[in-house]
């Protein structure tokens, strides 16, 4: 595996958490959500303002994936907003550029938030994900993740819910 580092986001990675979020999207979900939903969530713009936000409220937690000092790969993760699931973090997101898919980069991301929940206190974890995304799926899988039955509908699409107790 190449040199990577994983840093906290902060003020200043606005745009290039934006822009792995957005080709992320583009790249990943071209064949679950629609070209119209597509177009309205992988502006680019939009997302820096929605990062620069974030950060400037410091809400959640935020983390960038360098690949020999090139940004690839982020990661959110909060409070659930889930009502009925007190007690449980949320990971919001999980993107990485196509370029490095399959590397271990999105693993190494994974292992690093995972130690941060539980770090922060949390013995339960959730996330939520496209039904139809099964490359997604099957990498929450193998990190642990079940499917828990709980279904919403999102962008057109169906997502499903998975969690994960960190400590078993």
């Amino acid at each position: 595996m190449t040199e990577y580092t994983i840093e906290r986001a902060k003020l200043g990675d606005e745009e290039e958490l934006a822009y792995i979020q957005t080709e992320s999207w583009k790249a990943g979900f071209k064949d679950i959500l629609s070209d119209d939903v597509l177009q309205r969530y992988t502006q680019v713009n939009k997302a820096t303002e929605m990062y620069r936000h974030i950060l400037d409220q410091n809400i959640g937690n935020g983390y960038l994936l360098k690949v020999e000092g090139k940004p690839h790969c982020i990661a959110w993760w909060d409070a659930t907003r889930e009502k009925d699931m007190p007690g449980y973090a949320e990971l919001i997101c999980i993107h990485s550029l196509q370029n490095q898919w399959r590397k271990g980069y999105g693993s190494k991301m994974m292992d690093a938030v995972l130690h941060d929940v539980a770090a922060a206190g949390y013995s339960k974890i959730m996330l939520w994900v496209f039904e139809a995304n099964t490359r997604a799926r099957r990498f929450y899988e193998v990190h642990g993740f079940a499917a828990n039955g709980k279904a919403k509908r999102s962008l057109e699409a169906i997502e499903v819910c998975y969690e994960k107790n960190l400590y078993e």
